[in-house]
């Protein structure tokens, strides 16, 4: 299935090089890993926090039927190489170099941190996606006077202090707050278990960096300004992306439409993943 090679002229594990001057040799951009399968219109898959592209693998049969199917490890996740400085802006130029052979624009689905990092992407190149497909993610993760939709300052604090202690025990938490109130929740839990460390584990200097850039990301002010198609879709259980930050972001969005989940936590793909097929199939059908 891996031909990342051919679809985001990605060169090997060293990535594509960057021109220098003649007095300085040659540095590799850091190699991010895309799988591609299926045939179609390019759609590009991004990982939440602490995960990998793998985790879509079910999803992936139907998607590949009407879709060039692109699945990203994000940098510092899964078979992909950290960076340094991991931000979003950087996350989303390491994109841009990926996908720069693409001549169509991209439907993208970003999934939590990916949808964070979707979003962004769309605000920085407004002319590389074409449809936007937002799950279970949030305008802003961090709940302040004004937006009571997320976790409050001292959870987070209290999490990034965890990570830093014990990264693998605290990640391992995490999932149980991510299948919180499902009605799928143990065996989306165990789905998740099993993907965690499936393709190695995280770097943990990535891990708290990600953590600090969805921590200080805020786009309410600025999503106003994609009016590309979009789809939000919202677990109608989940506590870090409550609906009610989902329902905000559609009313948002020019062009954007909601799908609330019902029964479903902060993984409706893994959960629900019949409704969810449908409801993103059905998005993309006139592409």
């Amino acid at each position: 299935m891996t031909d990342a090679g051919a679809a985001t002229g990605c060169t090997g594990r060293d990535g594509p090089m960057v021109s220098r001057s003649a007095s300085a040799p040659a540095v590799p951009a850091p190699h991010l890993h895309v799988e591609s399968v299926g045939q179609g219109p390019s759609l590009v898959l991004l990982h939440g926090f602490g995960l990998h592209g793998g985790l879509f693998a079910p999803l992936l049969p139907a998607l590949a039927r009407h879709h060039r199917v692109h699945v990203v490890d994000l940098p510092g996740h899964g078979h992909s190489d950290p960076i340094e400085p991991w931000t979003i802006d950087a996350i989303v130029a390491a994109l841009e170099r990926a996908f720069a052979a693409e001549v169509r624009p991209l439907a993208v689905m970003g999934w939590s941190l990916g949808g964070v990092i979707a979003l962004s992407w769309a605000l920085a190149h407004p002319g590389r996606i074409r449809k936007l497909a937002l799950v279970a993610t949030s305008p802003r993760f961090v709940a302040d006077d004004a937006w009571p939709h997320a976790m409050a300052p001292q959870t987070l604090a209290r999490f990034a202090d965890e990570l830093r202690v014990a990264w693998r025990l605290t990640l391992q938490r995490f999932l149980t707050l991510q299948v919180q109130g499902s009605e799928a929740g143990r065996a989306t839990l165990a789905a998740l278990r099993h993907q965690l460390f499936a393709r190695g584990a995280p770097d943990p200097g990535t891990l708290a960096a990600a953590l600090r850039s969805l921590a200080d990301t805020d786009l309410r002010g600025a999503v106003a300004r994609i009016a590309i198609p979009a789809l939000v879709v919202a677990g109608e259980r989940d506590t870090l992306a409550p609906p009610e930050a989902a329902a905000w972001l559609a009313q948002a969005l020019p062009a954007a439409e909601l799908l609330r989940v019902p029964g479903a936590a902060h993984a409706p793909f893994l959960s629900h993943p019949d409704a969810f097929r449908d409801a993103l199939l059905d998005f993309l059908a006139d592409e």
